[in-house]
C-alpha cells in the first residue's frame, strides 16, 4: 500500500512536471511539433502571434452563425414569383453592421475624397448619391433634394440614392480608413498630427498595398514598428505590419443575401438547447407589426406605407412616425441587436439577381455573384503589385481555378502561357444571356443585385426578410440604402467546452 501511494505520487509529480513544462513552453511560444522557439531572430526568425484575439472592426456586431431555413419566413407570394422557395442552408458566423450607413457616413466619405484628391472633380462627382431621385412629378418633395444628404438635422438618417456599385466603393473606402487609424493609432504609421504638417503628400494608404510592402518610407513610417527578427536584418531593424501580425481588419463588404436574411430573422432568440422552438415572419415575434410587450405594447415595430395614403399615421397619435426615413436607431433592435432590418429603407446586398437561385445554391455560405479576380504585378521578379492612379491595386480576372504550378506561372509571366482566361463566372451558372432582350422581354441580367428589407414607402409584406426584389447595379432611388459586413476570421464563439 505505502509503494502503490509512492508510485501514485510519482506519477502526480511527472504529470505535474509535463503540465508545468507545457504551459511554460506555451508562455515561451514553442512549436507544439518542433519544439523551435517562435520569434527568434537566430533561427530563422518565424514569427507568430498567440495573443490576437478576434474583434469586430468599428460599427459592426458579431454574428453567431448557424442553419436555418432560407424563405422559410415566407409564409405567401403574392406576385406568384417563386423565387425563394424554402431550403436549409448554413450561414457561417460573421459580423454585421448595426445600423444602415447613414448621411453622416457618408459625408465623411466625400469629405475624404475632397481632401485627398482635390482636383479630381470626378472621383467626388461619381461617388455623390443620387439626390435627384426624391422628385417626383406629382408631389412636392423637391426640398429633399437639396436638404436630406447634407443638412444636420438628417444626418442619422440612411443614405439613399447610392447605387450597388457605389455601396461597394464605400466599403472599400471604409476598409482602408479603418486599417490606417488602427496604425495610425499604435504608431506603426505617422501620427495624423505629423501627416499635416508634411509639405509633400504622401499617396493614400490602401490596405492591400501596405501588406505588400509598397506602403513605407520617410514620412510614412511611425515611431512603433514591429521588429524585424528576421536572419541578417540590422539591429533595430523594423518593418510594416503583416497579416501574420493579426493587427488589420478584414475587408468591409455588402453581406450575402443569406447573411442579410440570416441577420435580419435574429432567430437567436427563439432557440432552446439546438432547437428553434418558434419561427418569424418579421424580424421581430408574432405575426403583427406592433409590439407585444407589457411596456412598449402597441409602438411600431418599423418604419414602412401601412396602407395607401398613409405613411407616418394620424397627428397626435402618429404609428411608425416617420413621414420618408427615420434615424438609423430608430424602433427596437432585433435579437442580434440590429437596428431596421425591416422597413426604413431597403438594403443592397451582394448577389446577382436570378428568380431560381434556390436551385444553384450551395448550402453552405450560399451566394451568388462570384466573380474571381488576381492582383496585376508591375513587377513578377520582386512581387510588386501595378497600382491605379487612387494608390488602390489593379485587378485582373483570375487566370485558373487552382494554384498554377511553378511552370505554368513563368509561362503566364513571359507571356507564352496558351492557357485561356479561366471562366470563373457562374452567375448565370452557364445559362445563355440574351443582352438585346434586357428591357423587352426581361429585367434580369448579369448587372441585377438583390435588395431585400421594404422601405419607408413599402407595404409591410415586403418587411419580411424572405422577400427579395433586384434592381441594376448602377441605379438607385430613395427607397434603398445599404449596411456593410465583414468575414470572421476564426470563430469568437468557437466550439462549446
Amino acid at each position: 500500500m505505502h509503494k502503490l501511494r509512492i508510485v501514485i505520487a510519482a506519477l502526480f509529480i511527472s504529470t505535474s512536471l509535463v503540465s508545468f513544462y507545457s504551459c511554460k513552453s506555451n508562455r515561451k511560444n514553442v512549436s507544439d511539433k518542433t519544439g523551435v522557439k517562435y520569434n527568434d531572430p537566430y533561427n530563422g526568425g518565424l514569427q507568430i502571434n498567440r495573443k490576437v484575439k478576434e474583434a469586430p472592426g468599428p460599427g459592426l456586431i458579431a454574428i453567431e452563425g448557424g442553419t436555418f431555413v432560407m424563405g422559410g419566413s415566407l409564409n405567401e407570394d403574392i406576385a406568384y414569383a417563386h423565387d425563394n422557395l424554402k431550403r436549409r442552408v448554413t450561414v457561417a458566423s460573421f459580423y454585421i453592421d448595426e445600423t444602415e450607413v447613414s448621411n453622416a457616413d457618408w459625408l465623411e466619405y466625400l469629405h475624404w475624397i475632397g481632401q485627398n484628391f482635390p482636383q479630381d472633380r470626378k472621383m467626388y462627382y461619381d461617388a455623390l448619391p443620387d439626390t435627384l431621385v426624391w422628385r417626383n412629378p406629382l408631389s412636392y418633395n423637391e426640398p429633399y433634394v437639396n436638404f436630406y444628404l447634407r443638412h444636420p438635422s438628417f444626418q442619422d438618417y440612411p443614405v439613399v440614392g447610392v447605387t450597388w456599385e457605389q455601396a461597394n466603393a464605400y466599403a472599400q473606402w471604409r476598409t482602408d480608413r479603418v486599417n490606417e487609424h488602427i496604425l495610425r493609432q499604435r504608431g506603426v504609421l505617422a501620427d495624423y498630427r505629423t501627416v499635416s504638417q508634411q509639405q509633400h503628400q504622401n499617396p493614400p494608404f490602401n490596405s492591400d498595398i501596405y501588406l505588400n510592402g509598397q506602403y513605407q518610407g520617410q514620412g510614412i513610417d511611425g515611431n512603433n514598428m514591429p521588429k524585424d527578427n528576421r536572419p541578417g536584418a540590422q539591429q533595430n531593424a523594423r518593418r510594416t505590419v503583416r497579416m501574420e501580425d493579426g493587427i488589420l481588419k478584414q475587408a468591409y463588404r455588402l453581406p450575402t443575401e443569406a447573411e442579410w436574411e440570416y441577420a435580419a430573422l435574429g432567430l437567436i432568440g427563439n432557440t432552446f438547447e439546438g432547437n428553434i422552438e418558434s419561427n418569424k415572419t418579421y424580424p421581430w415575434n408574432g405575426l403583427g407589426v406592433r409590439d407585444h410587450k407589457r411596456r412598449t405594447q402597441g409602438r411600431m415595430m418599423a418604419n414602412f406605407k401601412i396602407t395607401s395614403g398613409n405613411n407616418m399615421g394620424v397627428a397626435g397619435n402618429l404609428n411608425d412616425g416617420g413621414d420618408i426615413t427615420v434615424p438609423v436607431k430608430s424602433y427596437q433592435p432585433n435579437d442580434f441587436g440590429l437596428y431596421n432590418m425591416a422597413g426604413n429603407v431597403n438594403e443592397w446586398v451582394s448577389d446577382v439577381y436570378r428568380q431560381l437561385s434556390f436551385e444553384d445554391f450551395d448550402d453552405f455560405n450560399p451566394y451568388r455573384g462570384h466573380v474571381f479576380m488576381d492582383n496585376q504585378y508591375e513587377d513578377s521578379e520582386t512581387g510588386k503589385l501595378a497600382k491605379d492612379q487612387y494608390g488602390r491595386p489593379v485587378k485582373l480576372a483570375a487566370k485558373a481555378p487552382r494554384k498554377q504550378t511553378w511552370e505554368e506561372l513563368q509561362a503566364a509571366q513571359s507571356g507564352n502561357s496558351t492557357e485561356i482566361t479561366y471562366n470563373n463566372d457562374v452567375r448565370g451558372f452557364k445559362d445563355e444571356e440574351q443582352k438585346e432582350l434586357y428591357g423587352k422581354t426581361t429585367l434580369v441580367n448579369d448587372k441585377s443585385r438583390v435588395f431585400k428589407g421594404g422601405s419607408w414607402n413599402d407595404r409591410a409584406y415586403w418587411l419580411n426578410p424572405g422577400t427579395r426584389r433586384h434592381m441594376q447595379q448602377d441605379e438607385s432611388n430613395a427607397m434603398t440604402g445599404f449596411r456593410c459586413a465583414m468575414t470572421m476570421v476564426g470563430n469568437v464563439f468557437g466550439p462549446k467546452k
